[in-house]
C-alpha cells in the first residue's frame, strides 16, 4: 500500500503505532517496524540514558525505520533532543508545546519532523515552519486529548493542508485506516490496537480491563484542569476524581495530586482500580491479544476490502 507517508518514512503500511507512556519501548516499536508500518518509542517521563538505550536496543531488534515521541512540556527536554539527534531515528513526532524551533535542527540531522497539532490554525503554521507530516489526533483517542473529534480534525485540516497528514482517535482497524485515506489522509496513528499486542508490556491486568471493556466504560477526566481531558476507562479513580472536580471543596491542586503517577500504575503495576487504563473509546474493536504482525496484517486486509467495497459504490452509480 503506498501513500506520501510510506514513501516519507520508507515504510510498506501507512501506520503508525502510537507513543503510549510507559509501554511504547523498543520490543513493541521493533514488532511493528518488522511488520511493515512503524512505531514510536514513547519519551514521556524518561530520562537521557533510557532513551539513549531504548533507541540502541531498537535498532538491534530491526532495520526498518521507527521513530520516538518527544513532549515539550518534559523538563529534560533539552537533554533528549541532544540524544535524538545523536541516535538518529528515523523521525520524531512531537507534541505538548510549540514544534517549530525543533524541526530544522532535526531535520538538519537526518531526521523526519511530525508534529501532533490540535487546530487548522496550528497545522497551516508547522507547515509553513517545514514539517515532514504532522498528526491530528481526535478526542476519542486515548490519553491526553483536545476538543476536537477525529471527523471533525479531517473535514477542517485535510482539504487546507499540503503536506502528508496522519489521522489518529479511535482508529483500531482496517475500516478506520480507509476512511483516514478515503478522506485524504496520507495515513493513521494507532495507539489502543497496539496496547493489546503480545509485545506490548503493559500490565495483563490493563490488557484483560481493555477486553473487558464496552464502549460506554469510556470516561473524560481534567476537563475543568484548563489544560485539555485525559480519556481513560472508568474505574473506582475515574469517578473519585469526576466527583472532585464538581465538589465545589476539592482544589485544583489537590485534584492534580490525585492523578500523579496513576498512567502508570495501571500501564506497569497492574492497578487498574486506582490507576488511569488510558485507552482510546473503540472499546468494542479491542477483544484479543495477539501479536503486533497479525494485527498490522488485519488492518491492511480490512482496509483493502473496505477500500474495494467504496469502489463498488461508484460502479453501481
Amino acid at each position: 500500500m503506498r501513500t506520501k507517508l510510506t514513501e516519507l518514512l520508507n515504510i510498506e503500511y501507512p501506520i503508525i503505532q502510537g507513543a503510549m507512556a510507559w509501554v511504547s519501548e523498543s520490543t513493541l516499536v521493533a514488532a511493528v517496524a518488522n511488520a511493515g508500518a512503524t512505531g514510536v518509542i514513547a519519551l514521556g517521563g524518561r530520562d537521557a540514558e533510557w532513551t539513549r538505550n531504548e533507541i540502541r536496543a531498537c535498532k538491534e531488534l530491526t532495520d526498518k525505520p521507527f521513530g520516538v515521541n518527544l513532549m515539550l512540556m518534559a523538563p529534560n527536554k533539552d537533554e533528549l533532543v541532544d540524544i535524538i539527534i545523536e541516535e538518529k531515528p528515523a523521525f520524531v513526532t512531537i507534541g505538548a508545546g510549540n514544534p517549530t524551533p525543533y524541526i530544522k535542527p532535526f531535520q538538519e540531522a537526518g531526521i523526519k519532523v511530525i508534529p501532533v497539532v490540535p487546530s487548522l490554525k496550528l497545522a497551516k503554521r508547522i507547515e509553513d515552519a517545514g514539517a515532514d507530516a504532522i498528526v491530528v489526533e481526535g478526542m476519542e483517542a486515548g490519553g491526553h486529548i483536545g476538543s476536537q473529534t477525529t471527523m471533525s480534525l479531517m473535514e477542517n485540516i485535510l482539504p487546507e493542508i499540503n503536506i502528508p497528514v496522519v489521522v489518529a482517535g479511535s482508529i483500531v482497524d482496517g475500516r478506520g485506516l480507509a476512511a483516514a485515506l478515503l478522506m485524504g489522509a496520507e495515513g493513521v496513528q494507532m495507539g489502543s490496537r497496539f496496547l493489546l499486542a503480545e509485545e506490548c508490556k503493559a500490565h495483563q491486568n490493563m490488557k484483560e480491563a481493555i477486553i473487558k471493556a464496552t464502549d460506554t466504560d469510556s470516561v473524560v477526566t481534567g476537563l475543568l484542569s484548563g489544560h485539555g481531558g485525559v480519556r481513560s476507562l472508568r474505574s473506582d479513580f475515574t469517578d473519585r476524581y469526576i466527583a472532585a472536580e464538581t465538589d465545589g471543596v476539592t482544589t485544583k491542586e489537590e485534584r492534580s495530586k490525585m492523578s500523579q503517577g496513576t498512567n502508570k500504575l495501571a500501564a506497569i503495576d497492574g492497578d487498574v482500580v486506582n490507576g488511569a487504563v488510558q485507552v482510546g473509546q473503540a472499546l468494542n474493536r479491542l477483544n484479543k491479544i495477539e501479536p503486533a504482525q497479525a494485527i498490522v496484517h488485519s488492518v491492511i486486509n480490512e482496509a483493502i476490502m473496505a477500500i474495494r467495497k467504496a469502489q463498488r459504490l461508484i460502479e453501481v452509480i
